[in-house]
């Protein structure tokens, strides 16, 4: 039954262009697969994202483009893979020259003459907007220079460097009153622009927290409730597991961390409650994602845990770019399950398709995941990650490839494979490379022909570095 209600909803909402649909895009920074209740965190409360849950295509499998945000955020903002559009590491990345390897030059900037979904919105006669976080380029890379009509807060840094209280340091964000909280401001700004714009068209509001990226700084509003829930548990001291030169953490009971994530439900919650008491919520396709795994793994003790998944942020494991991510349709009153694995450029054909927008398909990577609602036939044999970069996290530079239950992972600087089968083993804690070689055979082969076939950038050897 709920797939004739899914063609109803559907059809219903893609064939009359006076009722054409809105798009409300909501992504969290950092926000990893479980930071959110309805991935059972036992610590943070995400009551509001767990409602919309309820009513969305919940994609248990969903991964993010990379393990951290520049290349993600390009890819939804173009529908290809980071290589395509060489992101490939955070903007502007690090690059030390005292390591085996040197990784390779990328982009700082999504070039202007990528087609945006921004663009193909507006050229469609949606009023856009940007709220929050962008981190694809500097001033002429904004996101009023890639389609976007409005842009408040959006500029080159991935991070608020004025920190999460007014004055923010953000030159396209003016400062609020002292005490204003950053994630507050960007929702009003979101919901200020719905008021001002509805009545004359279609929407299309992006609404990118900085939440829930470092700097670890307390929400003032819940940072008590965190703390005083803390003396419910007996154990509150940081559980850690090594992970090469980094430690991961095993469990959820940082509350300054805690209060951000829940600011942030709040947040999504006050711009859910508007919609829906202005009567535009069942007329709106929602999207909830965010642009890599959680940050739990560090040279230290890192705020948060994804576990069972394995390492997190910066890394290729599962922890590193396992998400959450929902999608309510248009006048979706049900929620659905999906247990194929998407990625984050997925969305971009999925929302064009959805809001009955043409593009030109033979230069987007992502496939149009409405294939799957309406269970048509949706195959994808592989998905493919590339991150040949140094991080912060102690992180090396690699590639891994997923097919079915198998996913291998490729570190350059020893020329080492490890395979995992991810159906018997989600944690990844089996290296089964040396039991199947033919596997980590096909697929190294099938990793090293999507190389070529993406034209995606190498590290090369550091001849001068000295052990």
């Amino acid at each position: 039954m709920k797939n004739f209600f899914l063609l109803f909803i559907f059809f219903s909402s893609c064939s009359n262009q006076t009722t054409q649909p809105n798009l409300l895009f909501i992504i969290v920074d950092d926000l990893g697969w479980k930071d959110v209740s309805y991935n059972d965190s036992d610590f943070y409360e995400t009551f509001n994202i767990d409602r919309l849950s309820q009513n969305s295509m919940l994609f248990y499998n969903a991964y993010s483009a990379s393990p951290v945000c520049s290349p993600t955020r390009a890819s939804i903002m173009t529908g290809k893979h980071p290589a395509v559009v060489n992101i490939t590491d955070w903007i502007p990345g690090l690059d030390p020259n005292d390591r085996i390897l040197l990784g390779p030059k990328d982009r700082n900037e999504l070039p202007l003459h990528e087609i945006t979904i921004a663009e193909l919105l507006k050229k469609d006669g949606y009023k856009t907007f940007y709220s929050g976080k962008w981190h694809l380029g500097s001033e002429g890379h904004y996101p009023e220079d890639q389609g976007f009509d409005i842009n408040k807060g959006g500029f080159e840094k991935g991070s608020p460097i004025g920190g999460y209280y007014s004055p923010y340091k953000n030159p396209k964000l003016s400062d609020g009153p002292e005490g204003e909280y950053l994630s507050d401001r960007l929702t009003q700004e979101t919901i200020d622009f719905i008021e001002d714009i509805h009545d004359s068209g279609p929407f299309a509001a992006f609404l990118s927290f900085y939440n829930v990226h470092t700097p670890i700084q307390e929400n003032k509003e819940f940072y008590d409730y965190y703390l005083d829930k803390l003396k419910n548990y007996d154990d509150i001291d940081p559980v850690t597991k090594k992970e090469g030169e980094a430690i991961t953490l095993q469990n959820q009971r940082n509350a300054k961390y805690a209060s951000m994530v829940h600011a942030t439900d709040v947040n999504i919650g006050k711009i859910l409650k508007y919609l829906k008491k202005n009567k535009l919520y069942d007329n709106t396709l929602i999207v909830f994602t965010s642009d890599n795994g959680g940050l739990s793994t560090l040279g230290k003790i890192a705020p948060t845990s994804v576990n069972p998944l394995r390492a997190g942020k910066g890394w290729l494991y599962e922890g590193g770019i396992k998400i959450p991510q929902l999608l309510k349709l248009p006048k979706q009153v049900f929620r659905e399950i999906i247990y194929e694995p998407v990625v984050s450029y997925d969305l971009f054909p999925t929302v064009l398709k959805i809001l009955n927008i043409d593009y030109n398909k033979k230069e987007i990577y992502g496939k149009d995941l409405s294939n799957l609602f309406l269970k048509k036939e949706f195959k994808r044999d592989y998905i493919f990650w590339h991150f040949p970069h140094y991080h912060g996290s102690l992180w090396k530079p690699g590639s891994a490839i997923r097919n079915n239950q198998w996913k291998l992972l490729e570190f350059y600087e020893d020329n080492n494979y490890e395979l995992y089968n991810l159906y018997e083993d989600l944690g990844e804690s089996k290296n089964l490379a040396k039991v199947y070689p033919k596997i980590v055979n096909k697929l190294s082969k099938k990793m090293n022909e999507i190389k070529l076939k993406l034209n995606a950038n190498k590290t090369k050897v550091n001849n001068n570095y000295k052990k």
